[in-house]
């Protein structure tokens, strides 16, 4: 993942901004301490994945910092010695890094003016890339394997506009009562604008990465690219329209962005992407072991009009492989890896089937020290296209998978276990929120 556009994040796992999570093993949640504040949480964690090896690190989580809607988060993290191949030669290389961030702080003498930062320092072995060939027929082979660095910082400005929901409540405060939002009955669905919570932004970004695999006649290399940088700017419009972002049984989101990378300072080149996204959820009969049934739907669809084709991937005002119109990873196409498939023109949807069940064996655990409010069962399905124009070829020779999830509402935040099923094999995502609810 490598925006992250909604932060109330576990540490674990934002430790994995654009690598392939596959196979990944995560023990943080079941290890989190409340110390001194039941506010203050410090998370000692540990997992491994194809692109860290065994790693492991410790952060603190902060929730009301300064102010009630605020959370601040830190973590620093570091990965046992790995065997790599640089060049054609032998080497070693640790995961290591941090992270850190501060969300919805609100700008004073404001009352709904939202600030949000996050930073990333971080350097992986064995990072993998599709850069040359990452359209709908592409080799799921033809990737570039490399040790380098993976940074970035992202600023956000937040205004929640004076209409419906943002008139009484601009910070988005729910109260919870199992995992469960109260108060909120008749809320979720309204006409847009005149109900919901509406919002505008500006976000700054500047990321950076380095590829130290770059010989040139090798084909799992990144043929001479040795740094890829990108920074600019995304203006976007953000409506809310159901009874809880955190996990709706109802009503309807949507949100509007344009990035743009005016190829200032040491960017790489230039480049923009225009995107929609439109989530749904309706309610759906209870059944005789179930609390809350919910059919969620998500469609999002992309375009950049600054890619070129017949150039190379660093000269056709193209986005990077982990921005614009991209499929793959633990967001859109679960089966796949992390940014698999790339173009200029995305098309992309998915239904999923939630189940909060009866059954809650972790709810009064004296060896869980998070509160565990529920669990749930969840069936999806996706199909998705990534396409060098934007028409009909879209919706043809599409990309599929299915997969299952069992998630918890621990600590007041979603956390989700995902396995997707693909005609490219098998994926696991360890992550916290729903996959497309924000």
């Amino acid at each position: 993942m490598k925006t992250i556009d909604y932060l109330l994040i576990s540490t674990a796992a934002v430790l994995l901004p654009n690598q392939s999570v596959a196979s990944a093993s995560f023990d943080d949640m079941n290890r989190t301490k409340i110390i001194g504040s039941k506010h203050i949480a410090y998370v000692p964690y540990l997992f491994s994945t194809d692109s860290t090896g065994l790693s492991g690190g410790i952060g603190i989580i902060k929730q009301g910092f300064i102010q009630p809607q605020t959370t601040a988060l830190a973590t620093v993290f570091y990965g046992a010695k790995q065997n790599i191949v640089t060049n054609s030669n032998p080497d070693t290389a640790n995961f290591s890094g941090g992270f850190a961030a501060l969300v919805d702080y609100l700008i004073p003498g404001s009352d709904r003016l939202l600030f949000s930062a996050m930073g990333l320092k971080s350097y992986f072995p064995k990072a993998r890339y599709y850069i040359y060939d990452r359209s709908n027929n592409s080799d799921e082979d033809a990737y570039v394997e490399t040790s380098g660095d993976s940074d970035f910082i992202y600023a956000t400005l937040k205004y929640v506009l004076p209409i419906g929901d943002g008139l009484e409540n601009s910070e988005g405060h729910y109260v919870l009562n199992r995992g469960f939002a109260v108060g909120r009955k008749g809320y979720g669905g309204g006409i847009p604008f005149i109900t919901g919570r509406t919002a505008l932004g500006l976000s700054t970004f500047y990321e950076h990465n380095t590829f130290e695999n770059y010989e040139e006649n090798s084909p799992h290399s990144s043929k001479g690219i040795k740094t890829w940088n990108t920074n600019g700017l995304r203006f976007f419009l953000d409506h809310d329209n159901t009874d809880f972002d955190l996990n709706p049984s109802r009503g309807y989101q949507f949100k509007l962005q344009y990035s743009r990378d005016f190829g200032w300072g040491d960017a790489t080149q230039s480049w923009d992407f225009l995107e929609f996204k439109y989530n749904h959820y309706i309610t759906m009969p209870t059944l005789s072991f179930t609390q809350q049934n919910v059919l969620a739907m998500s469609f999002w669809t992309g375009y950049s009009f600054s890619w070129e084709h017949d150039t190379t991937p660093t000269e056709g005002d193209r986005p990077p492989p982990w921005e614009g119109a991209r499929l793959g990873g633990m967001f859109r196409m679960r089966a796949y890896d992390n940014n698999r498939f790339s173009d200029k023109a995305v098309v992309y949807g998915t239904a999923e089937y939630r189940a909060i069940l009866d059954w809650n064996p972790f709810r009064k655990s004296e060896y869980i020290p998070v509160v565990v409010d529920w669990l749930q069962v969840v069936g999806f399905v996706e199909a998705g296209r990534v396409n060098d124009h934007y028409n009909t070829d879209l919706l043809q020779e599409m990309k599929y998978d299915a997969g299952i999830s069992l998630r918890a509402m621990a600590a007041q935040v979603p956390v989700r276990f995902d396995i997707a099923f693909g005609d490219e094999g098998t994926n696991f995502w360890v992550m916290v929120f729903q996959p497309f609810d924000f």
